[in-house]
């Protein structure tokens, strides 16, 4: 039983599922989650092709600043997934009245980050200053950035919606709403970027504004979604939470590793890219292809991880130990399948798939021998992401963190360098460095998962 709130008796545990109906129930799940999370990196896509039909200058402003706001981005939704968890197993043991609780603390917590993240947005040309950018690439990123800070605490908002829809098993509005967000982000880019409709001519920062603006959309519609929901006063949605600050420590005590551990992946990704540069323009720019093209597909790992994580939650809290185990592993399963579909263009279409991104005959080849290597990244680098999300699913959050450093920083980092560097692979030994690092990582955690799936079963 949980502490901090008022819940309902535990029940018995439930009749199992079989793992087809798991394998079925998890891929319907991630359907909406893989199409709202993808909708994110859409929006940025759009930006930056409409930027660079701008101009080069306006698009290096945009480059610098949402590489400035990536990170804490990141860290924020990881630091709020948090909700996701609580919010499923409660649904999961009928304990309804508790969703709305951690959702009016959680709602707390997002306002609050995401003023902090504006804070640190308005102070973004220290930033930009610090990691050595030219004067105008600090001088107009950190304009962009000033647009963007506005935007922050409604996309933190919106993210803690969206978690606790998703808790509930209800993604659809959170994908219908982002499907609304893409268009009106174009829409306002053409008018704010190119000056069209007769509204003003701003460049990147006008891509800034249209961000900003859509983020408070978003937030604004998901947030009249989850007030209006049919079962809103059994939620406890409209009512305050007792025991605020016990469940924020509950909220805060998942978040922190959950947030350390996006911070550390990415961190390590952007070591990656920084030797990289080191390798020469020519290597970087094919590696950038190669890394955008395995960021895209993630999205669908993403959203089968979300998935996973709401469906393991659940038995938790149906306390039923055999669908613990077939819903993380139904998830697994399903995210193998569907990354090998996607590893087979990449292995043989490496080519046709670079010439997407580029006509220069010295980038060509080296794209595609890399986009070839990320088809195999791509298998095993989805299954431990939803491995980790399985893991999420049981409240396990600070040991899955500690094993993806390992595989991170310990094996993909330096195993990457000796085989760029040391033994002069060049750009092609970064990605084997990632493979290294992905499958084992997916080893590590499929043996944390195997260890926790035996224990007995507790809501967090």
């Amino acid at each position: 039983m949980t502490k901090g709130v008022a819940v309902a008796p535990e029940r018995p545990a439930s009749r199992a599922m079989s793992f087809e109906r798991h394998l079925i129930r998890t891929a319907r799940f991630a359907g909406p989650v893989i199409l709202a999370r993808a909708g994110l990196l859409v929006m940025v896509a759009i930006d930056s092709a409409m930027l660079g039909h701008y101009g080069t200058a306006s698009l290096a402003y945009y480059a610098a600043a949402n590489a400035a706001q990536v990170v804490m981005i990141l860290i924020g939704v990881g630091l709020l997934q948090g909700t996701v968890i609580v919010v499923s197993q409660a649904h999961g043991a009928h304990d309804h009245a508790a969703c709305g609780a951690y959702w009016r603390v959680s709602f707390v917590h997002g306002a609050v980050l995401g003023v902090v993240m504006g804070l640190i947005c308005l102070l973004g040309r220290y930033t930009l200053d610090a990691t050595g950018q030219s004067a105008e690439v600090v001088s107009g990123g950190g304009r962009v950035l000033d647009m963007i800070a506005w935007g922050s605490p409604p996309l933190m908002m919106w993210v803690v919606c969206t978690h606790f829809l998703e808790g509930l098993s209800r993604p659809i509005p959170g994908m219908l709403v982002m499907f609304g967000a893409v268009l009106l982000n174009a829409l306002l880019n053409w008018i704010l970027i190119f000056g069209n409709l007769g509204g003003p001519e701003m460049g990147a920062e006008g891509a800034a504004i249209a961000t900003s603006l859509v983020r408070w959309v978003m937030f604004g519609a998901l947030l009249i979604v989850v007030l209006r929901q049919p079962d809103a006063r059994a939620l406890g949605i409209h009512r305050p939470a007792a025991d605020f600050w016990a469940i924020s420590k509950r909220l805060r005590r998942l978040g922190y590793p959950l947030g350390a551990a996006r911070g550390l992946e990415t961190a390590a990704f952007a070591a990656l890219v920084m030797f990289a540069g080191h390798l020469g323009t020519v290597p970087l720019a094919a590696y950038q292809i190669g890394y955008n093209l395995i960021g895209l597909v993630f999205m669908v790992a993403i959203g089968t991880a979300g998935a996973s994580m709401v469906r393991v939650g659940n038995a938790v809290g149906r306390r039923n130990a055999t669908d613990i185990v077939r819903a993380g592993w139904a998830g697994v399963l399903l995210i193998a399948f569907l990354m090998a579909c996607f590893a087979g263009p990449f292995l043989g279409l490496g080519m046709p798939l670079a010439k997407l991104y580029t006509d220069d005959p010295a980038v060509l080849p080296l794209a595609a021998s890399l986009i070839g290597i990320c088809g195999i990244i791509l298998v095993f680098d989805g299954m431990q992401a939803v491995l980790m999300g399985a893991l999420r699913g049981v409240a396990d959050v600070w040991v899955p963190p500690g094993l993806q450093l390992i595989a991170w920083w310990f094996i993909t980092v330096p195993i990457g360098y000796v085989l760029a560097f040391v033994l002069e692979i060049g750009v092609d030994g970064l990605m084997w460095g990632i493979l290294a690092g992905a499958l084992s990582a997916a080893m590590l955690l499929s043996g944390r998962f195997l260890a926790v799936a035996r224990r007995p079963i507790a809501r967090y």
